[in-house]
C-alpha cells in the first residue's frame, strides 16, 4: 500500500504528519521559542533580571513536565485528536492572557500553563505519527514534523521586532496576543485534520502493506520483560535530559546575549534567529532519515556532537564568525533529537507500551528542561555573562555523544510493522 490508499489517493497518513507539524509550529516555534525573541523587550518592561528570566522560562516547563506525566491518561480516556487539540487550545488562551500581565507571578503563572498545554499536544502527537507510519518511515516522518517548528522559528523572528518597531514598549504584550491568536487557529485545524489510528479509517500505516491486528489496529515487537522496559527508558531519558537542559540554556539566552553582550539591535538578533528557524527546517529530516539508515544511536550521537560545537563556539566568546557558524550548528542539529527520539521509542519499546515510554523519557526531557534555563540564569546573574554558561551546555552536550554511542541496538530490529514478535 505504501504512501497510498485502496483508492489510490495520497496516504492520509501524510495529513496526519501535517497535522503534527502544525502542533509543532505553535507548541515549540511560537509558544516556546518566540519567547526568546520576546524576552529582552518584556523584562525591560517588568523590569526583570537575569535570574528572573530564567524563571520564567523554568515555570514553561515546570508545566510541561506535570503535563507528560498526564498525557497519557488523557490519550487514554479522550484520544489522541481532542488531547492534542485542546493542549493547543490551552496554550492559545494563556498566550493571549500574557498580554495582560502586569506582574512576575502574573507572567510566571501563564507561562507555566503554556507550558502545560505544550505537553498535551507535543506527546500525543510524535505517539500518534509513530502509529501512522512503519519503522521504515518513522525518522524522516517526524523528522517533516519538525519542520514545522524551524517554520515557528521564521514567523516569530520577523513577526516579533515588526510588532516591536511598530507598537514600541508595549509591543511584547502584542506579540503574545497575535501568537496566542494564531495558536487558537491551529488549535481548531489540528482538531479538524488529525485522527486516533490508520485503523479507524480502515488504513494501513504509511509505508506499510497490511492493516495491523490488535485491540487499537496495532500489533508489533515487544522487550522480553519490565527490566529490559525500564533500562532503555532511563538510558534514553538521560540523553533527553541532556538535551532538554542545553538546548534550552541556547535557546532562552541567546538572543538576549546577542543584544547586551555582542551589541547586536534586536532586529540584527531577529534576523540570527529566523536563520535558525530556516536551518531547523532540515534538521529533523536530515538526521531522521540518518538514523533510520544508520540506526537511532549514532544518530543520536551526531546530533550531540554538533551541538556541542554550536554551544562551545558561543561560549567561547570567539567573536562574531564564530557567532555565524554557532547559529548555524544550532539550527541545524535544533529538532534533530526529538525526531529520532520519537522513532526510537517506538522501535524499542513497541506501539502498544510508545504512549507511556516516550511520556516517561519526556518526564526526563522536561526535568531538563527545568534546570537548564534556572542554573543558567543564576549562573549569568553571577558571572555577569551568558559564556560560561553556554559552556556548560557544550561540555553536557559531548557527554550525551559518548553516551548515545554506547546505546544497545533495538531487540527486534528486523520484525516487520504489523507482526508480532516471537
Amino acid at each position: 500500500m505504501g504512501g497510498r490508499d485502496p483508492l489510490g489517493r495520497v496516504h492520509y497518513g501524510w495529513l496526519v504528519v501535517f497535522g503534527g507539524a502544525l502542533t509543532f509550529f505553535s507548541c515549540l516555534g511560537l509558544a516556546r521559542f518566540a519567547f526568546g525573541m520576546i524576552l529582552p523587550s518584556m523584562g525591560k518592561g517588568l523590569s526583570l533580571g537575569y535570574d528572573q528570566m530564567g524563571y520564567i522560562g523554568t515555570a514553561n516547563f515546570a508545566g510541561y513536565l506535570g503535563s507528560v506525566a498526564l498525557a497519557p491518561w488523557f490519550m487514554r480516556r479522550f484520544g489522541a485528536r481532542r488531547t492534542i487539540s485542546g493542549g493547543l487550545a490551552l496554550i492559545g488562551a494563556c498566550m493571549m492572557a500574557m498580554s495582560r500581565g502586569n506582574s512576575f507571578r502574573a507572567v510566571v503563572g501563564l507561562y507555566c500553563l503554556t507550558g502545560g498545554g505544550s505537553g498535551l499536544a507535543t506527546v500525543p502527537a510524535v505517539v500518534l505519527v509513530g502509529q501512522w507510519v512503519s519503522r521504515s518511515l518513522r525518522g524522516r516522518a517526524l523528522g517533516f514534523m519538525s519542520v514545522g517548528s524551524g517554520a515557528g522559528i521564521i514567523f516569530s523572528g520577523f513577526l516579533v521586532p515588526s510588532i516591536n518597531r511598530s507598537f514600541g514598549p508595549a509591543g511584547w504584550r502584542v506579540d503574545w496576543l497575535v501568537l496566542g491568536c494564531i495558536s487558537l487557529g491551529v488549535a481548531c485545524l489540528a482538531a479538524g485534520i488529525l485522527r486516533n489510528s490508520p485503523g479507524e479509517m480502515g488504513l494501513a500505516p504509511l509505508g506499510a502493506d497490511r492493516i495491523p491486528e490488535g485491540p487499537s489496529g496495532i500489533r508489533v515487537a515487544e522487550p522480553e520483560d519490565s527490566s529490559g522496559v525500564v533500562s532503555i527508558i532511563i538510558r534514553l531519558g538521560v540523553l533527553y535530559l541532556l538535551f532538554g537542559a542545553t538546548y534550552m540554556i541556547y535557546g532562552t539566552f541567546i538572543v538576549t546575549s546577542m543584544v547586551q553582550e555582542y551589541g547586536l539591535s534586536e532586529a540584527s538578533a531577529g534576523r540570527f534567529w529566523a536563520w535558525v528557524g530556516f536551518l531547523s527546517m532540515f534538521s529533523g529530516v536530515l538526521f531522521g532519515a540518518l538514523s533510520d539508515r544508520v540506526g537511532r544511536k549514532w544518530g543520536l550521537a551526531a546530533v550531540f556532537s554538533v551541538q556541542a560545537v554550536a554551544y562551545g563556539l558561543v561560549g567561547g566568546s570567539f567573536g562574531v564568525p564564530a557567532l555565524y557558524l554557532s547559529v548555524a550548528c544550532y539550527g541545524l542539529a535544533a529538532w534533530a533529537i526529538p525526531t529520532i527520539m520519537g522513532a526510537a521509542i517506538v522501535d524499542y519499546l513497541g506501539l502498544v507500551r510508545a504512549a507511556s515510554g516516550f511520556s516517561a523519557i519526556t518526564f526526563f526531557f522536561g526535568a531538563g528542561q527545568t534546570a537548564g534555563p534556572a542554573v543558567a540564569g543564576m549562573v549569568a546573574h553571577a558571572s555577569q555573562s551568558f559564556s560560561p554558561s553556554f559552556l556548560i551546555a557544550a561540555v553536557l552536550a559531548a557527554l550525551g555523544a559518548v553516551l548515545a554511542s554506547m546505546l544497545r541496538p533495538p531487540r527486534f530490529p528486523g520484525v516487520p510493522e504489523g507482526v508480532s514478535s516471537p
